[in-house]
């Protein structure tokens, strides 16, 4: 059974999607580049090494959803805070999964890959980000996860990478490549495919 590389979507609505990036360019134009990114993404990732999974946000209107690839398996994210959402996802999965967000365009399949390896040798496996959080986390063992996952995360904050492994416990836990994610729009300009964080 292949791995799972899951996706975290919402549909790319203005004032529902990157809004911290939208009051300094406009709710429109941040939808806009939300919708291009994530499908630039989505076509990027598609490989025969995992199976790709779109969780997607409203739940009934982004399994209904046109704006993404018919093709690709859905799954709702449910409801909750952002913690109970990917756990949620993460336990969907029968072996290794990795989630990652829609709006990190410096993403490619070989630190997709680099994830999944780690995870030959470690329970939990992190992409961390420069501002203290993570574009990446992803299990070996999901439904093993302890119940304890992601409790008292402080979401974006620069504790959340820290908070999130001090929620695994005694879990093994790996970190691979530095990515940045886009929040605001002189991210704009620092991230692009490939490219790395200093």
């Amino acid at each position: 059974m292949k791995p799972w590389l899951v996706i975290m979507l919402k549909e790319p609505r203005p004032g529902r999607v990157k809004t911290r990036l939208g009051r300094d360019i406009g709710l429109v134009p941040a939808a806009w580049w939300f919708r291009h990114q994530a499908g630039s993404l989505i076509r990027r990732l598609q490989d025969p090494r995992w199976d790709l999974v779109l969780a997607v946000s409203p739940d009934r209107e982004g399994m209904l959803s046109r704006v993404w690839p018919a093709h690709l398996r859905r799954m709702p994210q449910g409801r909750g805070d952002l913690g109970e959402r990917m756990a949620r996802a993460l336990r969907c999965g029968h072996g290794p999964v990795c989630i990652i967000g829609a709006d990190i365009p410096g993403i490619l399949p070989a630190h997709i890959a680099r994830a999944f390896t780690a995870l030959g040798g470690a329970d939990v496996v992190f992409g961390p980000a420069p501002d203290g959080g993570y574009w990446l986390i992803g299990s070996r063992h999901p439904r093993c996860l302890p119940s304890t996952l992601f409790k008292g995360v402080r979401w974006s904050t620069e504790h959340a990478l820290d908070d999130t492994a001090a929620s695994l416990g005694n879990a093994r836990v790996a970190y691979v490549d530095v990515l940045r994610d886009v929040d605001e729009a002189r991210d704009l300009t620092m991230t692009a495919p490939g490219a790395r964080a200093t």
